[in-house]
């Protein structure tokens, strides 16, 4: 880190270094195998740090160019795709998604305080917005309720290995609702159906619109569905405290080594990604990411590529549910705090850090990755920051409110 750099963008150096401090005492603790941080104020690097292993086992290290998996760090990125297209007039956000996937226009919905998958009620039909914003009544197998068991009994997951997207997103189609649309907010594969409406609208795959109209024009040469063949011995490995699956957070069972290898480079599925999960299917390395999240602090464009307009971004960074989440019923997993934030498009805003207890700016965008991964991006502070590590589950510590705090703790001018 060059100390002057980061005094002249407004931070005390010695206060940035409790960060790194920080981020080796959860490697020294064996909560993370290891973990980088990327800051950036008004576009110029501020501070960067790497601690610890991609890779435990065999002592690699973590270092700036690790190739992580993202996975709900996609989630931006497609909403993004679906905005672009928005952008070109060829639908609107109440536009049902039946007009793109037609197994979705006969829906029904589980009644309040259902018992089983077969209590239902007619429903209508979800929209973009709906979506777009977790309020289509859509769930992820990892949630409580009926129909999240449903789902995990289906393995409705989209993991990168379970093949063609518009196939499962058909399964998810076939399943009821866990809710009437608009009626709560539950953090769902909604992200996973808006990845096939991009295929459907664009006529490419998932993967060739984000290569041709956002990685490619980005910059972002290693962020893709597959591990590129150059990186592979980048690629980092991932741990669970859990005894069993990383990602089974309704029969989550702790003991035993709290950095469990879960899937490493040989023999992972992202090796050879058949399945565009638009929800959680990226990989790729810190320094790509951090242009994906200064093309939003920016308003739609970095340098002289624009994706989208400065107005549409404003919309996305805008609060689009009727409160907070916290107000909106949600039994779901979340990767965020509830009280004090809303929901944009593509991501979570804070509406009142005071609510949600964490240091910020109203109006300040973030989301995050089941592996721990995070970003946020503040428009008043002129702040972009990327965190990398590979933990499963992102619930496991609060690791995201510990290093708002640092990073805030070390801005002073």
């Amino acid at each position: 880190m060059n100390r002057g750099d980061a005094a002249r963008l407004g931070f005390d150096p010695e206060r940035l270094d409790r960060i790194g401090t920080w981020m080796e005492s959860y490697v020294t603790a064996r909560k993370y195998p290891g973990s980088s941080m990327l800051i950036k104020r008004h576009g110029e690097e501020a501070y960067f740090h790497a601690t610890g292993y991609r890779d435990i086992e065999s002592g690699a290290l973590f270092e700036r160019d690790t190739v992580a998996r993202i996975y709900s760090m996609t989630k931006p990125v497609t909403s993004v795709a679906l905005m672009m297209l928005y952008e070109r007039g060829l639908f609107t956000l109440d536009t049902p998604v039946s007009e793109f996937i037609p197994s979705f226009k006969e829906m029904r919905a589980l009644i309040p305080g259902a018992m089983s998958i077969e209590e239902t009620e007619p429903a209508a039909v979800p929209t973009l917005h709906h979506l777009l914003t977790h309020t289509a009544g859509l769930s992820y197998p990892f949630n409580p309720g009926v129909l999240a068991a449903a789902m995990e009994e289906d393995d409705l997951i989209f993991r990168a290995n379970q093949g063609a997207l518009a196939e499962m997103v058909d399964q998810v189609a076939a399943l009821p609702l866990a809710f009437q649309p608009g009626a709560r907010w539950e953090y769902s594969v909604a992200i996973d159906v808006l990845g096939r409406v991009v295929e459907v609208v664009s006529g490419k795959t998932l993967e060739a619109f984000f290569e041709t109209e956002i990685l490619g024009p980005l910059g972002m040469k290693e962020t893709a569905f597959s591990v590129p063949k150059e990186a592979v011995d980048r690629f980092a490995s991932l741990y669970t405290p859990l005894a069993g699956d990383a990602m089974a957070l309704n029969a989550a069972q702790t003991g035993g080594d709290p950095l469990r290898r879960f899937d490493q480079k040989e023999g992972s599925p992202f090796l050879n990604a058949d399945m565009f999960s638009g929800g959680g299917g990226l990989v790729g390395t810190i320094d790509d990411y951090m242009r994906f999240a200064e093309m939003l602090r920016q308003g739609g464009a970095l340098g002289d590529v624009r994706l989208l307009s400065p107005q549409t971004v404003d919309f996305m960074m805008q609060n689009h549910l009727r409160g907070e989440i916290a107000e909106m019923g949600p039994q779901s997993f979340a990767e965020q705090p509830m009280e004090g934030m809303g929901f944009g498009l593509g991501g979570a805003v804070v509406l009142d850090p005071a609510r949600a207890r964490v240091p910020g700016s109203v109006g300040d965008f973030s989301w995050g990755g089941m592996a721990s991964t995070f970003f946020w991006v503040d428009r008043k502070t002129g702040l972009s920051v990327v965190f990398f590590t590979q933990l499963s589950p992102s619930s496991s510590y609060p690791a995201r409110a510990e290093m708002k705090a640092l990073v805030h703790g070390a801005l002073v001018g």
